[in-house]
């Protein structure tokens, strides 16, 4: 039989169908690409494979100002919601986020529909194994089937998934996540053409049968009512509200715990990469804070369907027999039936200081890198970058300038400015405590910050550009008189996102806080500087007399783009920056003579 192989073209090809993926997927496509999404099994678009939430701290941000730029996951988090919460809302309005848990099916198939139904945008079930190139760039991809996909642009975002291993006490076994295979050739054909890939870890806890639990020994926590929408664009929200459930373990649950650690693959030595800090699981709770005699655990539905509990802040790896006993010393819990245990996954990733502030490969033109694919954790932070990797891939084909967020602009810049700048060395998650210029990014003005940037890039509904104009009119006005006409104000409607009342609350917030807006602006301008200042990707370091040789190492392995890029390599020093800016200021008399 005659041998052939067979070709598809597009303009972008994006590889993996998590948050990251469907994100990228569609801001490709809603700019006019033709855009592949290719997965290894269509039932799994936009699963949420840990907690069914979207939203906390930091992470709330992240998705506001993923919708203000035209993004999808907060419209489809307001039609899978069913317990919404705004956290920190004794605590000023920098550090309050938005944080709902949702129907994970339902966010999963809605998301999949909107995917399905896009202009542009094209959905296989297939497994890439091999990124192609010419001349040094991308030229596309080849899978399993030996199907060839030609794209001009590949963003992958294939999460946990490259050479995945799932360990459940002392078995390992191959896994993207529990009872799916895992993608194990991509892995090294980007390894083969430079990319630096190292490995994470990360893990889940088990999930429980609602009839199986005594609510009664445990604290309600009710959703806010009424629910904040996270979308800019949702004008109400009319699923029925279900309350979380709060209890905590005990002694006796160390107790059981410290016993079964050498069967923990965490503390016999299988695990040895590291996982997230700010998420450890109950091994690590127990052993590194002995002194703590309980820690608080969240009972949360994963559906309106479903008796499915998902219990937040018990995420283990220890063998199945150990979780089932621990889990019962917990008040609430002594009679609870497991349905699927928990289970720690090591992946690969790769370095994220390979990439430019665009998520482009600074190694191989056309070549975007989102998600946990760079080092990161959680939904929101994956699709932030899914989504700036969209537009960037698409901006890269028609040799426009890359679309770049500063840190001063938003949460999304912070977050993209870490991973590049500084890399990661456990899974990185976003906080408000990252982000100097918190007061600015707060979670009421993401659309004032970023919409017309979304109006500009075409992925916001230009139909509502004139109520967003208005809604800024009157912002100000409010801000700068107190008031505003009947006129400006009759044009905003009762609910949705640009409403009278929303108006007052973040033109009260800039007055309350103007001082300290107005520093934080200053401080802002003053980046904005050290932003501009261009280092050339072939400086020579090594010309530069006083650096330690500390900083020589950093800086020529990081390459920074810019000024500002280089101070915040760790281990950088102020005296170490003013002689590059005056060597920079030299190379800029010199061109000029």
């Amino acid at each position: 039989m005659k041998k052939y192989t067979h070709y598809i073209s597009f303009d972008v090809a994006v590889i993996g169908a998590g948050h990251a993926g469907c994100e990228a997927a569609l801001a490709a496509a809603r700019s006019g690409r033709t855009t592949l999404l290719m997965t290894q099994d269509l039932d799994t678009i936009a699963q949420m494979p840990c907690n069914p939430s979207i939203g906390g701290v930091g992470k709330g941000q992240l998705v506001r100002e993923l919708d203000a730029l035209g993004g999808e996951m907060g419209r489809n988090t307001d039609t899978a919601m069913m317990n919404c919460h705004m956290l920190n809302t004794s605590r000023g309005p920098a550090v309050q986020s938005p944080r709902a848990q949702c129907d994970k099916k339902l966010y999963q198939f809605t998301f999949k529909h909107t995917l399905e139904r896009q202009e542009n945008l094209y959905i296989i079930q297939d497994e890439a194994a091999r990124l192609l190139t010419e001349n040094g760039k991308v030229s596309g991809l080849e899978s399993i089937r030996g199907t060839v996909y030609r794209a001009k642009a590949v963003i992958v975002t294939a999460g946990t998934f490259l050479r995945g291993t799932i360990y459940i006490g002392l078995r390992t076994f191959s896994g993207g996540r529990y009872n799916q295979t895992p993608s194990n050739f991509l892995t090294q054909s980007l390894t083969e053409l430079g990319i630096t890939t190292r490995r994470l870890k990360t893990g889940t806890p088990m999930r429980l049968n609602r009839r199986s639990i005594d609510f009664s020994k445990c604290i309600e926590q009710k959703p806010d009512t009424p629910p904040a929408p996270f979308s800019h664009f949702t004008e109400k929200i009319d699923n029925p509200g279900v309350s979380c459930w709060i209890t905590k373990t005990n002694t006796r649950t160390a107790e059981i715990i410290r016993s079964a650690l050498d069967e923990s693959p965490l503390y016999s030595g299988k695990i040895k990469s590291v996982g997230p800090r700010y998420c450890p699981s109950i091994e690590d709770k127990v052993v590194k804070f002995p002194h703590h005699q309980e820690h608080h655990l969240f009972l949360e539905p994963e559906g309106f369907r479903t008796e499915e509990y998902y219990v937040n802040g018990l995420s283990t790896s220890l063998p199945e027999y150990a979780q089932q006993e621990f889990l019962h010393t917990v008040e609430g819990l002594e009679k609870a039936e497991i349905v699927r245990p928990g289970y720690a996954i090591e992946y690969d990733f790769f370095d994220p200081r390979q990439l430019d502030y665009s998520l482009q490969s600074r190694k191989i033109p056309g070549l975007f890198l989102a998600g946990q694919v760079n080092g990161t954790t959680g939904y929101e932070e994956a699709a932030a970058q899914g989504f700036i990797a969209g537009i960037n891939a698409s901006r890269y084909i028609l040799g426009q300038e890359p679309f770049i967020l500063r840190r001063d602009e938003a949460y999304i810049g912070v977050m993209i400015d870490d991973l590049v700048s500084v890399g990661v060395d456990e899974p990185y998650r976003m906080f408000t405590s990252r982000a100097e210029y918190r007061l600015m990014l707060r979670r009421d003005n993401a659309d004032l910050r970023l919409s017309g940037y979304g109006f500009g890039l075409g992925l916001l509904p230009q139909e509502k550009r004139g109520l967003f104009e208005y809604y800024k009119e009157t912002v100000a006005s409010l801000k700068e008189n107190g008031t505003v006409s009947d006129s400006l104000a009759g044009k905003l409607p009762e609910s949705g996102a640009w409403t009278l009342k929303n108006a007052e609350y973040t033109a009260g917030t800039e007055k309350e806080y103007g001082v300290y807006i107005k520093r934080n602006i200053a401080e802002s301008e003053r980046l904005k500087k050290f932003e501009a200042m261009k280092i050339p990707e072939d400086f020579d370091y090594a010309a530069v007399t006083g650096l330690s040789n500390e900083a020589h190492q950093k800086l020529s392995r990081v390459k920074p783009l810019s000024l500002a890029q280089a101070g915040r390599i760790p281990g950088i020093t102020p005296s170490e920056v003013q002689l590059l800016w005056i060597m920079l200021e030299r190379g800029k008399a010199g061109r000029k003579e």
